[in-house]
This record gives structure tokens, sequence and C-alpha cells, in this order.
């Protein structure tokens, strides 16, 4: 079982002046560490659960562009881009450039997006749950269309595109992989068979993760895909180091199930000594997993 790195809380020690250095080191530490991803969170304004928006937030692509000039190995992207962010062929570049840039390391992680609060504050229109939905498909077809060799005009409801062109293409071919975060059953999951790349589930108990994982599979029958080309990735669920045995059961348990890479959060008190702890001590375990 990979690991893999969420930058989410970023109320780091010392303030605006040294997110961009604790940043970098995060990154280093986890790149030199064996962490096999990191990805930043893709809001304007911190989550209410973090502290809201008073709390430091970093632009997404902005800060992964940094972040692929201080590593190597990571493979990196935004768990996830909300499709009312950013036009979908602006999208579809701005993760081709990443991808350029960083030797082949970008993946495009996407859902429908559900922070209304951001998108009131800075004036972002943010369609009802349904609309938000459509324009997803429509978004994956545009980014898959803009990677392919079809630079066509492209006309759906919401986008119509006159042109695809996307050069340079991405280093990866066909393209960056394409992962969908969430877990709905009737609207999410059937756009991961149909489109995606992989999965990102939330951590849920191993009773309720393989009944996620079987719907994905049964709309995978349903649109005559082998569930075996989706990658199964999950929120790891927990704290390694505040119970060491229910952490490993629970990584155990999702491994039998097929997952292949779960994320775990830095909290804000020390990020890089937290990266390299799990660099140290839960990485190998987690590598015997699967």
């Amino acid at each position: 079982m990979k690991l893999a790195v969420h930058c989410a809380n970023l109320s780091w020690p010392g303030g605006p002046e040294k997110l961009g250095s604790t940043l970098a080191d995060v990154a280093r530490t986890a790149d030199q560490g064996g962490v096999s991803t990191l990805t930043m969170m893709d809001h304007w304004f911190q989550m209410e659960t973090l502290g809201g928006p008073p709390e430091p937030m970093l632009e997404g692509y902005t800060s992964l562009g940094f972040l692929a000039g201080q590593t190597s190995d990571l493979d990196l992207g935004l768990l996830v881009t909300g499709v009312t962010y950013r036009h979908p062929g602006l999208l579809a570049k701005i993760v081709t450039t990443l991808d350029v840039l960083s030797g082949g390391r970008a993946f495009l992680g996407i859902g429908a997006a559900w922070y209304e609060r951001e998108h009131d504050g800075l004036g972002v229109p943010f369609p009802a749950t349904s609309e938000r939905f459509q324009r997803l498909e429509e978004a994956l077809r545009i980014v898959k269309q803009m990677w392919s060799d079809d630079d066509g005009a492209f006309e759906g409801t919401h986008y119509r595109l006159a042109e695809t062109v996307c050069v340079p293409k991405p280093i990866q071919q066909p393209g960056p992989p394409i992962l969908i975060g969430g877990s709905g059953e009737r609207k999410t999951l059937r756009l991961v068979a149909q489109y995606a790349d992989a999965c990102n589930l939330f951590g849920f108990e191993p009773g309720e993760m393989k009944r996620k994982i079987e719907v994905l599979d049964r709309h995978c029958a349903d649109v005559g895909r082998d569930p075996a080309e989706v990658r199964r990735t999950a929120l790891a669920g927990g704290d390694p180091f505040e119970d060491v045995d229910a952490f490993y059961g629970r990584m155990e348990a999702y491994a039998t199930l097929g997952i292949d890479q779960v994320w775990l959060m830095p909290p804000a008190e020390d990020p890089v000594g937290y990266v390299s702890r799990l660099c140290d001590e839960v990485l190998p375990r987690l590598r015997e997993l699967g």
C-alpha cells in the first residue's frame, strides 16, 4: 500500500512568512522519504472544520507549481479541484503545464465542489447540485478531448469550446491520471466508472467501504469496464500514532478490499516532523500490505 500526504491545515508555525519554506520542507521530506503523492486542497477559504476563512489557505495549482520545483519523484495534484473553480479548458491547460514542468508527475483530482461560502464570498457562481454534476461530466469529456488528438470543437450544455488545442501535450499519455473524489453512489461513483483512472473515498469503516466498492464495481459492469482498471484510494481515517492497532487493522482491511493508497494529513503543530515520522514508522508497515 502506498502513502500519500495531504496538506489541508496550513496554520503552521511562523505565519505567512514561513509558509513557503515549511511547505517546501514538507514536500522534500515526503519526496526523500518514499511518499508516493503529495496533494493540496483546492479552496480559496479554509474550511470551517479547520478554523474557517480566518485561517490560511493557498491557491492550489500555484502551490503545486512551486512544489514541482522542490521535488523529483512525488506525484502532485489537488484533492480535489472543484469543477466550478476553473473553466475546464483552462483546467486541462493548467494540469498539462504542471505535468510538463514536473516531468510527468501531475494528476487531475476533480469533484463537483461543495463549499458554497467561498463561492459567495468571492463572487463565483455556485449552481445547484444537479447542474454541478452535469458540469463535472462535461469537464471530464473536455479534458479527455484536449489530451487526445482531437483539437476540434466541443459543444455541451454548459461549455462550448471552438478549439480544444493543448500544446504541448502532457508528458504522460494519454494524459495525466484522472481521480474523482467523493463517495456518492448514484452520480459520483458512476462518473468514476465511466471516466476516471482512480477514485478517492472517505475513510469509512471497512464494512461501509466494502459496500461503496461494490457499488463502484456495479457501475463499471454497467458501462462495460473492467473494475480492475480503476485504482481505489482513500483517506486513511485516523491518526496512526493515536491508536496503532486500530489504524493498522483498518489499513489491512482496506488493502483486502483493493485499496492501494491512503492519505494522511499532517497536523499544524509540526508538519515536517510528522511527515518524517510517517516515512520512518508508518510507510514501512503500509508497504507490507496489499
